[in-house]
């Protein structure tokens, strides 16, 4: 591991000769961090310094700008050597944040092999799981000894991205079986693939979305799984570690929509994309707001009657809103993790309502006690009318915290998109509308005193 005085004693030095030794001993993700961190002129040099190898290890982990910024720096000869080298769903990948221009001069210096195998994973819509396999897979058919199978596996399938499962197939490349290379090694070498084999494959298709296929190997727990096409022929795998990093853009991508984000945004980004991805949703969030002061507008005059109405209501708001806030984030997240499908709607909105009945009785009764702090004695019937609507209010948000990114999935959208600043929105508008329009009742119908 390259530790922080390492690195700033490796980017001070002048000695071109030990700071190439070092590089190309050090891991690829540590040399990417590395070259991240120099200064942007400097980036190119530290990369040419890199052998073969170790460049497109070290590639595939740099971010996208500096991708873009090494390929634009880089001689051609360099840059399709790095390409040619990478695993197809890698260079995938890259090709999906370079230029257009930029990819179509790659692909064609690519190999003829390459550029299909990366062609035929480009045509599959991004978030499928067509679009992220690789199509380097061990491949075995039926018929084949196991001794026939491990000598095809040390001749044919030494750079294939993992060995640990083969997939057999029949001559029309259909999926018919998978054998583990635990099961190979540990049978005899006369017996035959087709006995030793599995008739139970868990596979996914190419139109499978990416976090579906995530879900499922994790479920399994499996270290990779066949993709096939419609025609149930084997056409790639995905592995673990891609379904890691869907797993992770997934979590990082709900969470930042659901604090109202664009649900993409490096914490490194620039300053301009950070206001690209933010100002939108603050903008809108302005909107929404503008509903909510809507709501109070028609009750300018009882506010000005009853003065204190200003001090409870920013409590009210802001209690609400951080319960509903709550109920989204569990509900979304168990959506997320395949914890729960539409299908327990009524079961997960049956489950928060008893625990909202229990919040709201507490938030209520507490509501009320604050709010007789700032209420006169013959205002003190306000405090009432405030712990009421907390309760109601509270009730409220747990079920639209509970059915609405409930609903998104149902009609196949993401649930993310219920962000937290549109619930707390709307349950601000809610319980304006009312605990004033229960005070304005109290006040001309009931005759309470506010004077």
């Amino acid at each position: 591991m390259l530790t922080q005085e390492g690195r700033t004693s490796l980017s001070e030095t002048s000695d071109w000769n030990r700071l190439k030794f070092e590089l190309n001993q050090l891991p690829a993700i540590d040399v990417g961090d590395f070259i991240v961190d120099l200064p942007q002129e400097r980036r190119a040099i530290a990369f040419r310094l890199l052998n073969k190898d170790q460049a497109t290890d070290v590639f595939e982990y740099l971010p996208p700008e500096v991708r873009e910024e090494l390929v634009g720096a880089l001689h051609d000869i360099q840059v399709c050597q790095i390409i040619e080298a990478m695993r197809p769903d890698d260079r995938a990948e890259l090709f999906d944040e370079l230029p257009a221009g930029v990819v179509r001069r790659l692909i064609q210096n690519l190999s003829p092999i390459e550029r299909q195998a990366t062609a035929t994973i480009l045509g599959y819509a991004e978030g499928t799981t067509g679009r992220l396999m690789t199509t380097e897979y061990v491949r075995l058919q039926q018929g084949l000894s196991v001794a026939e199978a491990l000598s095809k596996i040390r001749l044919d399938d030494r750079d294939k991205e993992t060995i640990y499962y083969a997939y057999v197939t029949d001559k029309n490349r259909k999926l018919v079986q998978v054998v583990s290379l635990r099961q190979l090694l540990f049978s005899l070498p006369d017996a035959l693939i087709g006995d030793i084999a599995s008739d139970r494959v868990i596979k996914v298709h190419t139109e499978t979305p990416q976090e579906e296929a995530a879900q499922l190997m994790k479920r399994y727990d499996l270290l990779a799984a066949p993709v096939v096409d419609r025609e149930e022929r084997l056409v790639g795998i995905i592995t673990i570690d891609d379904m890691v990093d869907v797993l992770e853009e997934e979590a990082t991508e709900d969470m930042q929509k659901l604090a109202g984000g664009g649900g993409d945004e490096s914490s490194l980004a620039s300053p301009s994309i950070t206001i690209r991805k933010r100002l939108p949703w603050l903008m809108i969030n302005i909107v929404l707001y503008v509903f909510a002061a809507s709501a109070i507008a028609p009750f300018q005059q009882v506010i000005s009657v009853v003065p204190v109405l200003s001090v409870v209501m920013p409590i009210l708001a802001n209690s609400s809103g951080n319960v509903g806030f709550q109920t989204l984030s569990v509900t979304v997240r168990g959506l997320g993790v395949g914890e729960i499908t539409p299908s327990d709607t009524l079961a997960i909105l049956r489950k928060e309502l008893l625990a909202g009945l229990g919040t709201a009785l507490a938030l209520g009764a507490m509501m009320m006690m604050i709010s007789l702090i700032w209420t006169r004695n013959h205002e003190q019937w306000v405090s009432v009318v405030a712990g009421l609507v907390m309760a109601i209010n509270t009730l409220v948000a747990v079920a639209l915290g509970a059915l609405l990114p409930m609903g998104m999935k149902r009609i196949k959208l993401d649930p993310a998109l219920v962000s937290g600043p549109l619930v707390t929105t709307t349950l601000d508008t809610i319980g304006f509308i009312l605990f004033l329009s229960l005070i304005t009742f109290s006040i001309n119908i009931l005759k309470l005193p506010v004077t």
